[in-house]
C-alpha cells in the first residue's frame, strides 16, 4: 500500500496512488482536499484513501505524461508551482509493516528524508499510522 499526502498553505491534498507497476506508483484521481486545521476531515480522507488501495494505473510515455491530480485542486498550472509550497510526505505499507516518510527537496525534486522516517512495529494499526499523520500535519501547517 502507498498513499501521497501533501501539505500546501494549510490545506492538505490527499490522490488516489495508482500502482503503475511494482514500485511506481502515480497520484490519480478522486484526490482528497480538506483543511489541515480540520483534523476530523484529514483523518476520514486518509482511511478513505487509503481503502481504496492502489488500483492499476496505465504507464505513459513520458513525451504524453499527464499533469498531476493535485494541480487542479490547488489552482496551479504547473508541478513546479505546486511543489514550490508544498511539503510531501508518503505513508507506505510492506508486509504489514508501515511507514510514514517524510521527502525533502534536492536539485532533482523531491527525494525521501531517512532522517524523517518513521518506522511502525509489526502490529500497529492503519488507525494508529492515520493518528500519527494527522498530528504531524497539525504540527507542519501555518
Amino acid at each position: 500500500m502507498h498513499c501521497h499526502i501533501y501539505l500546501r498553505k494549510g490545506t492538505v491534498f490527499i490522490p488516489t496512488s495508482g500502482i503503475v507497476h511494482k514500485g511506481l506508483h502515480r497520484d490519480i484521481e478522486p484526490v482528497a482536499v480538506v483543511p489541515a486545521s480540520n483534523t476530523q476531515a484529514v483523518r476520514q480522507a486518509l482511511q478513505e484513501t487509503i481503502a481504496r488501495g492502489n488500483p492499476p494505473t496505465p504507464h505513459y510515455r513520458s513525451d504524453s505524461y499527464p499533469q498531476p491530480a493535485v494541480l487542479k485542486y490547488a489552482g496551479v498550472k504547473s508541478w513546479a508551482a505546486f511543489a514550490r509550497d508544498a511539503s510531501p510526505w508518503s505513508i507506505k505499507e510492506k508486509d504489514g509493516v508501515y511507514q510514514i516518510v517524510s521527502k525533502r527537496r534536492n536539485p532533482d525534486g523531491w527525494v525521501e528524508d531517512p532522517d524523517h522516517t518513521i518506522e511502525f512495529p509489526q502490529g500497529t494499526t492503519v488507525d494508529d499510522v492515520i493518528d500519527r499523520m494527522v498530528k504531524i500535519l497539525r504540527e507542519a501547517a501555518p
